[in-house]
């Protein structure tokens, strides 16, 4: 099973990012189905995919339905272009191939799916901790920093929710390297944001800024380090 899914993602990676180069995509998109690029693409993964799979007969069918899909996928991507977020088609696009290539893993070998596995107490505290440290903690951050009545200048070329999106990452990486036992990555997150923000701190005309930034650091540190050790300590318990 894992020898089949990993032949037939290594031929859509390959397919999709490797030998397909830019032109190939913007031709597609200027000429739709006219397009021979289009087809050279549909070409090149048949090849890859009859390369990995040894030319066995037994898997012809599988390779057709592959095909077909690929290429009703991209040419709804390709019509969609102009209507639909781009980040958004390609990852609608990524996740439908993706899932005909699960399905076809799924036919061979099929899979066996346990939902009390899946809803496990080690599962479920998993995702209340993660829960926590994106949405949950992304609010407590908003309320608490909100109390120092501290707005920081922010330009016309600042990311739209960028904060935010930090903050929520670096909770989730210090949370990963807890469970990891990697408490010295830590250390150099925090360096690494600290040389990021010199910039902002050296042109700051007062300490308010300083201030600032280190109080939310420091809370969004160590919420995701409170969570981390609790999170090892239940994980402790429910194996005991």
């Amino acid at each position: 099973m894992m020898a089949l899914g990993l032949k037939l993602l290594l031929a859509h990676l390959l397919g999709e990012f490797v030998f397909q180069s830019k032109k190939w995509v913007d031709d597609k998109v200027a000429k739709k189905h006219k397009s021979k690029y289009l087809y050279i693409h549909l070409g090149v993964h048949a090849v890859l995919l009859l390369v990995f799979l040894n030319f066995q007969s037994n898997y012809f069918w599988a390779i057709g339905i592959i095909l077909i899909s690929h290429f009703s996928i991209d040419l709804l991507k390709i019509y969609l272009t102009k209507y639909v977020n781009h980040l958004y088609l390609f990852l609608a696009d990524q996740f439908l191939h993706l899932l005909v290539l699960a399905l076809v893993v799924g036919f061979y070998y099929p899979y066996r799916l346990s939902f009390e596995a899946l809803f496990s107490s080690h599962h479920l505290l998993l995702i209340v901790a993660l829960i926590f440290l994106s949405f949950v903690s992304a609010i407590i951050m908003k309320h608490v920093m909100s109390g120092f009545k501290f707005e920081e200048n922010l330009s016309d070329d600042s990311l739209k929710n960028a904060g935010k999106i930090i903050g929520i990452l670096e909770r989730l990486f210090v949370f990963g390297f807890i469970v990891l036992g990697q408490w010295q990555v830590i250390g150099f997150l925090l360096a690494a944001k600290s040389v990021f923000r010199f910039g902002d701190l050296s042109r700051a005309k007062d300490r308010k800024l300083t201030e600032y930034i280190l109080i939310g650091t420091l809370i969004s540190f160590g919420l995701a380090i409170l969570v981390g050790l609790i999170y090892l300590k239940l994980s402790e318990v429910m194996v005991t």
